[in-house]
């Protein structure tokens, strides 16, 4: 093919779903060239699967985008149907807001975004090649031989690289929701060192709501809770409502005496699937002894009847699917308007991977999203932010951003899959956080707008408001450590029908007995004028000191650990002591220092001892 001069700019972003949408604006935002090179610009932004953001250990990763300058939150909050806070009965370490969108609104917004900022060109089209110089980026071939020269490209091509979607029997060569695949770009990788596997995801039927029977199904309200973005003060009064349902023993039934036609149990799909995210088939298999599966029917959108059914994803034959759907209670009538799916696609193994996000194989070349191996909007668009940030700060000769477990989710995120890797497509969850009482989603802002605003995403009005919030939050913890009146303490204290104290409280201490900041602030007249996500800050923050002490103990020394480098040319193979599983995982994933090294999957605490012992020689 004749090949042409398309531009020259400072970086390449391929992809514009939710990683590359944030890589694109990272790069834009932070003053450099940038184009963002997208099969269809009717995928900008787009969500493939369920019309939602957040979710649990999800809307902790949406903060934090947020609170270091991403889009996602900002972008949520404006096309927002519906919020609500998961595991509200549980601790504030695990609490996760999670918020119904439009998703053709979601679209359209980030579209417009995109089309509204600055040193951003957006370019539809389908990267071909990579141009490798010296052992850097130098630009992308497009499949129509445009040449674009840059110096940094972040590869964000979600589930769209050899992607083909299964659904019984037929097998199509597409990408989601009908839009075209790429095909090109995988060999390249290969040729460049990188790993290749392949995975699987999918995605339930839309049904007509206007065939659904809502009067036999359970509604879900919204609840008035606090945004995503820092830079709102509040959520819609007016909330649609999502409604519940549940398979029964006639789905199961269906389902279990037609496994032959399932392609996940006849040998049509042989790719790794989601382990917490299953099809309705793989529920019904592993779950045996389980009568029902929850579904939650969501509206897509406020301009659309179809609406999406979580919890009933599938793959099989379409007369199956209308069938599985109308044993469900309500939806004995409905109609699919499209009918579900799954699809397999290439991905990359994330051990290649520096913590910045880079290949380590070519400079200026960065991963994020699904092609690393993860599932999820929020997991993607994390790792798009990162990507990008990184590219830009290292185009701007500036040190990265890497942020430690201890910091962020979107630390661990990263820290998981350029150490330990994954087999899977990976799934953020609160359980894999050892800090998580500390990286709890109020205070996203406090961790981590500094350090945005020092990599120069941060905007100066995010910085102002930030500064002010902490400002508000020092001025309420000040109040709350002050004496508080003796006799309305007793009373409440009297009506948990505990005994009151002999001595004198502090409302910190009333809260630290279980009364709440609302209740508190109620019977004293004081912090009326506080933002409430500020409130249940400090009330948090009060009741778990000690917690949060020692978990501060804890990341400082796994921050000393960090603070010993292993050498990039390290012979592992050479160090006596070391277990043999424990040098080929080395050698493999190469950690920059023992902090990461003791995290490596296969790599004891003897291991680390090893290391230590040989460093210390070293110096001597």
């Amino acid at each position: 093919m004749q090949t042409f001069y398309e531009t020259t700019c400072d970086a390449v972003v391929i992809g514009a779903g939710h990683a590359g949408a944030e890589a694109a604006l990272a790069l834009a935002r932070t003053g450099l060239s940038t184009v963002v090179l997208t099969l269809n610009l009717d995928s900008i932004g787009f969500m493939p699967c369920n019309p939602s953001v957040g979710g649990t250990a999800k809307g902790h990763l949406v903060r934090e985008i947020d609170a270091l300058g991403g889009e996602m939150g900002v972008c949520a909050d404006r096309c927002a149907l519906q919020f609500r806070m998961l595991n509200e009965g549980k601790g504030a370490a695990v609490q996760s807001l999670r918020a119904q969108v439009d998703k053709n609104k979601y679209h359209t917004e980030m579209k417009r975004t995109f089309e509204h900022t600055e040193h951003l060109r957006i370019l539809q089209g389908e990267a071909a090649e990579l141009l490798v110089e010296n052992g850097r980026i130098a630009g992308v071939v497009t499949a129509y031989g445009g040449i674009l020269r840059c110096r940094a490209v972040v590869v964000a091509t979600g589930v769209y690289l050899g992607a083909q979607t299964i659904t019984g029997e037929y097998v199509k060569q597409a990408g989601p929701n009908g839009f075209e695949r790429a095909t090109l770009l995988t060999q390249n990788l290969l040729a460049l060192g990188l790993g290749i596997r392949r995975f699987k995801t999918g995605t339930p039927a839309r049904l007509d709501g206007r065939t659904v029977d809502f009067s036999r199904l359970t509604p879900q309200a919204g609840e008035h809770v606090f945004p995503f973005s820092f830079m709102d003060d509040d959520v819609p009064a007016a909330q649609t409502p999502c409604y519940l349902a549940y398979t029964n023993e006639a789905t199961h039934a269906l389902i279990r005496e037609n496994l032959a036609r399932a392609p996940l149990f006849n040998g049509a799909i042989s790719s790794v699937g989601p382990r917490y995210c299953p099809s309705i088939e793989t529920k019904v298999v592993r779950f045996a002894d389980k009568s029902r599966h929850q579904l939650f029917l969501e509206p897509e959108g406020a301009d659309t009847t179809e609406i999406y059914v979580q919890g009933l994803s599938t793959s099989l034959p379409h007369d199956l699917q209308k069938a599985v759907y109308r044993t469900v209670e309500g939806l004995e009538q409905c109609e699919i308007v499209r009918y579900a799916y799954a699809i397999e696609y290439d991905c990359i193994d994330s051990l290649d991977l520096l913590p910045t996000l880079e290949y380590k194989g070519v400079r200026g070349l960065y991963f994020a999203g699904q092609i690393n191996g993860t599932s999820g909007y929020e997991e993607a668009a994390a790792q798009g932010l990162m990507a990008g940030l990184n590219a830009s700060l290292a185009l701007r000769g500036l040190p990265p951003l890497i942020l430690r477990r201890d910091e962020a989710y979107i630390g661990v995120l990263i820290d998981d899959l350029v150490t330990k890797g994954t087999d899977e497509p990976y799934r953020m969850m609160t359980s894999r956080a050892e800090f998580r009482l500390m990286l709890r989603q109020d205070n996203a802002d406090e961790r981590l707008t500094e350090k945005g605003y020092a990599a120069g995403l941060v905007s100066e009005a995010r910085h102002a408001r930030f500064l002010r919030r902490m400002e508000q939050k020092q001025t309420a913890l000040a109040i709350l450590a002050g004496r508080a009146e003796q006799k309305t303490a007793c009373a409440l204290i009297e009506k948990r029908g505990e005994a009151t104290p002999a001595a004198g409280l502090t409302y910190a201490d009333l809260l630290r007995r279980g009364i709440g900041i609302h209740e508190l602030c109620a019977a004293y007249g004081i912090l009326a004028d506080l933002p409430e996500d500020i409130l249940l800050r400090c009330e948090t923050e009060i009741r778990y000191e000690g917690y949060l002490k020692r978990g501060r103990v804890e990341a400082e020394h796994a921050k000393r650990m960090e603070a010993c480098p292993l050498p990039a040319d390290l012979d592992y193979a050479a160090i006596s002591g070391l277990r043999l599983e424990a040098r080929e995982k080395l050698a493999r994933v190469r950690p920059l220092d023992l902090g990461q090294a003791g995290r490596i999957s296969g790599v004891s605490p003897a291991d680390i001892a090893v290391l230590m012992v040989y460093l210390q020689s070293r110096t001597h």
